[in-house]
């Protein structure tokens, strides 16, 4: 029964985290909206995964239309705010700048955050906590290592995408240059052949006009 009391409040102040991998062409802003209430901390994470030179414009507006956040041409960046009004918050991603090259860009929103105490810690209104018995101790860190243990595998998956990105990009530009190569040097294998060829037929050609010019001579 005290377990399952102690772990309520984990599952109720859990972190609310939205996550959303998207594309954004070029010209073109791509708008979210989260409605929250006052007092609630938030985190916006995001990164460019793919095109052009892995850089876009992001900014945060409040309620009242008050810039919170706002960076050009970043490839990846970690806001951190404290909501002071409730209302619907705005963040907006630009790609305006950018000529041909759209983006792929991912973003994670995370609402909240886990007001739960570890053990022997205060609460801040004087009040210190229970003590825990062994079996809520290891839960409680069984919950810290899961959650860091996601982090590590959302950023983990990231990489392995950004890096699977610049190998494809890599390739088909190696690709291109070869057949380039290719190209090339049967055009100038032709040229010589024809060039070899034409520096022969000269001669022959102008002793062909000397037998006949004494033949009818």
């Amino acid at each position: 029964m005290s377990l399952t009391l102690w772990l309520l409040p984990l599952l109720a102040s859990s972190v609310l985290s939205i996550e959303m991998t998207f594309e954004l062409q070029e010209h073109e802003v791509q708008c979210f909206h989260e409605t929250l209430p006052k007092d609630k901390k938030i985190t916006l994470e995001y990164q460019v995964i793919s095109g052009g030179h892995f850089d876009i414009d992001c900014h945060m507006l409040s309620p009242n239309s008050e810039n919170l956040y706002k960076q050009q041409r970043k490839q990846y960046d970690t806001f951190h705010h404290k909501t002071t009004e409730a209302g619907e918050y705005t963040f907006c991603f630009s790609n305006e700048f950018s000529t041909f090259a759209h983006k792929t860009v991912y973003f994670d929103l995370d609402i909240g955050e886990d007001d739960m105490l570890p053990p022997g810690e205060d609460n801040g209104d004087g009040a210190h906590a229970t003590a825990l018995t062994q079996l809520e101790s290891s839960a409680y860190a069984i919950h810290e290592a899961l959650r860091l243990v996601v982090d590590y595998q959302n950023h983990h998956r990231l990489k392995e995408r950004i890096g699977r990105e610049v190998a494809e990009y890599l390739c088909t530009r190696v690709q291109n240059w070869s057949i380039g190569q290719t190209v090339l040097i049967i055009f100038v294998a032709f040229g010589q052949v024809f060039m070899l060829r034409k520096l022969f037929d000269k001669p022959a050609a102008r002793m062909g006009a000397k037998w006949a010019s004494n033949i009818w001579t």
